[in-house]
């Protein structure tokens, strides 16, 4: 059997323990070590028999060695996300230390990365490859102690106070949580999954309470967990206190103890365990013998993963949705306990260079009258983001891509969202250069006196001196058509605002106000931010919603030549197959708002070109979008840059006349 060459980068003790476990590993090997200090390179290699050539002084040669086949990263959290992503996109498969990252955010990318390169990605909880495991989860699908109730888990060691140890460097994330508290949150989430007949489980509670020190970094905390199966779990950590260190399982008939489940053997075999079942009064002790030490468990696991072909590790170690239910569940706690959340500062926020594929398409641009300069015809939604660090890597991506519109709105997140993508331009020095779309006088405040308030205020969060472009987010009938039409012009008059419209506005309230202005030598209404979408609005996503997909929408848009920004043009999704893109709320799913036998239809035909096409069939629903007869611009909504890549192939499918018609069932 062929055995996996590995490279380990980030030398320290954790790195020690996985080369000695792959000394012990009959499917891999240590091959190469990479170090940005050279002699500690050399030094750690020449412990572990590495040729001298081997053991580089920069990460960039062990990820260009072409006879590495696979990484094993144990830099200090922060940076995993980014040397894994470039690790894969050198062609390399990846193990990462825990935590795989320190935001949803970076897991979510790494595991998309994954996917796209075909590569093998997995977590570096090492305890979760070990026999002890699987064991316990033979004795709870047993029956033997009954309905799983709760879980309680501890893992914390005694340290003192170092302002320049990585534990206790806010800038490295330290604290117990990301340290330590993944193990015993990792552990609850894959036995509460177990209860459930699943390989893992989410909370849909979390709880947390804790104390940090001076420098703001959590040393020791709790989190109480509950899951949907009212299965519970209390999960405990420190880098300041001496914890039990051990795992208890409660049935209804019984329950298991583990005295050490975290590292058995870490540093050397064999790496013996202990299960005590406490059931019907009755004791017994299951003792193992694992004669490996720990990690030659996990260093087998991954490496007789990547011999297979296969992309993500046997159970139970963490598959990808595991490790990003992980990364979720650890925020959350974290979040209760570390008040100052974001991981880095606005100036400090890492690009996570390699994210998107050198194959990704750049988004093409066109001109709105009235406005400045040029605007792509893919809009992205800025309604989904609540911090920074997360904004971040989408909308890095997203620029990358060429993408310099963002959608706005005056009501989302009250103002939070607006903030954030401030904070973003800001730290990017993209302001002036980014094509924003800032929305106001939404409902029940969609009045004249109203907008200018408002514009002030989201122009102070986005931190813009005016805006490109400004939609007012709803109409309001009974308001005369001039005095929206007045105040608009008096904005833009005085240098606020850009190109101006409507957003779900009626065609003929449209056209009263391009009648209204034109006949008082005003400037009219040139753009129209209706749904617009292959699938029609069945059911109104929200209340006051309006589509333009209808005969005579349509018809008033090609005569006209108004430019049309469409929100929703994915449908919220309906295109896409089962599992692909991010869940939408129960009230407005696809098949809730989109679902008809039209609709259906349009898919099947969507999906008949797209085989033709080469390209995914919500590909095809973009593009209709898009090659419209009228200026016609796509707002979507990706959550995760790999949504992102998927959209963009849209931009490069050019449909006909006949073949828009014949998708919307027009002939």
């Amino acid at each position: 059997m062929r055995s996996v060459k590995w490279g380990i980068i980030g030398l320290g003790n954790i790195a020690i323990n996985f080369a000695q476990g792959l000394g012990e590993c009959q499917s891999g090997e240590l091959y190469a070590v990479a170090s940005t200090e050279s002699a500690k390179a050399v030094e750690f290699g020449s412990r572990f028999n590495v040729s001298p050539k081997k053991c580089f002084a920069s990460y960039n040669e062990l990820f260009y060695d072409s006879e590495v086949d696979a990484v094993y990263i144990a830099t200090p959290h922060p940076f995993h996300a980014q040397l894994a992503i470039r690790a894969m996109r050198s062609g390399k498969h990846v193990l990462v230390e825990k935590p795989a990252g320190i935001i949803p955010g970076e897991v979510i990318t790494m595991t998309d990365v994954a996917r796209q390169e075909n590569r093998f990605f997995m977590e570096g909880l090492m305890y979760r490859c070990h026999p002890q495991i699987s064991r316990v989860i033979e004795i709870i699908k047993s029956g033997e102690i009954g309905d799983v109730i709760h879980i309680d888990a501890s893992f914390g060691f005694a340290s003192d106070f170092d302002r320049n140890s990585r534990l206790d460097n806010p800038n490295l994330a330290g604290g117990a949580i990301f340290d330590v508290g993944v193990y015993p949150i990792s552990f609850a989430r894959l036995i509460a999954g177990v209860a459930q007949g699943k390989d893992h489980a989410n909370p849909i509670k979390i709880s947390g309470s804790g104390v940090t020190n001076a420098l703001g970094v959590d040393e020791t905390s709790y989190a109480t967990l509950v899951f949907d199966n009212k299965v519970t779990a209390i999960c405990s950590t420190s880098i300041r206190r001496k914890m039990e260190n051990t795992a208890t399982i409660t049935g209804t008939k019984g329950k298991i103890y583990l005295e050490n489940p975290w590292v058995p053997g870490r540093n050397e075999g064999p790496s013996d365990s202990i299960i005590e079942i406490f059931t019907s009064g009755t004791f017994r002790q299951e003792k193992q013998h694992s004669p490996l030490m720990l990690f030659a468990y996990e260093a087998e696991n991954a490496s007789k993963s990547i011999l297979a072909g296969k992309t993500q590790p046997e159970y139970p170690a963490p598959n990808f949705l595991d490790s990003i239910g992980n990364s979720i569940t650890i925020g959350h706690w974290r979040s209760q306990v570390v008040r100052d959340f974001n991981i880095k500062s606005q100036n400090e926020l890492t690009r996570l260079v390699g994210a998107l594929p050198d194959n990704t398409p750049i988004i093409p641009k066109m001109k709105i009258v009235g406005m400045q300069g040029e605007i792509t015809n893919l809009i992205i939604g800025c309604d989904n983001k609540d911090t920074l660090d997360e904004a971040a890597i989408v909308w890095d991506a997203w620029w990358e891509a060429g993408g310099n519109a963002f959608d706005t709105g005056f009501v989302y997140g009250a103002g939070l969202h607006e903030q954030v993508l401030g904070n973003w331009m800001s730290s990017r020095g993209v302001s002036k250069e980014a094509r924003v779309i800032v929305k106001g006088a939404h409902t029940p405040y969609c009045v004249p006196d109203a907008i200018p308030v408002q514009l002030k205020i989201s122009l102070e969060r986005l931190g813009l001196d005016y805006a490109p472009i400004y939609l007012m987010h709803r109409d309001n009938e009974d308001v005369p058509i001039c005095e929206f039409v007045d105040v608009l012009n008096e904005l833009r008059e005085s240098g606020l605002i850009g190109a101006f419209g409507g957003s779900n506005w009626s065609i003929n309230r449209f056209q009263s106000a391009c009648d209204y202005a034109n006949s008082n030598g005003l400037i009219p209404p040139s753009i129209l931010n209706n749904n617009l979408s292959l699938a029609v609005m069945e059911k109104p996503v929200w209340p006051g919603c309006v589509s333009s997909n209808s005969p005579a929408a349509l018809k008033f848009l090609r005569s006209t030549g108004t430019t049309h920004i469409s929100w929703s043009s994915q449908a919220r999704g309906y295109f896409l197959n089962p599992g692909q893109g991010t869940e939408v709320s129960q009230e407005t799913r696809p098949d809730v708002c989109f679902n008809s036998d039209d609709n259906l239809e349009r898919k099947t035909r969507a999906k008949k070109l797209a085989l033709d096409r080469d390209v995914e069939t919500h590909n095809i629903a973009t593009a209709w979008v898009l090659n419209q007869s009228f200026p016609s611009i796509a707002l979507i909504g990706p959550r995760t840059v790999d949504e992102i890549y998927s959209t963009l192939n849209s931009t490069k499918v050019i449909l006909t006349k006949e073949e828009c018609a014949w998708l919307n069932l027009e002939q």
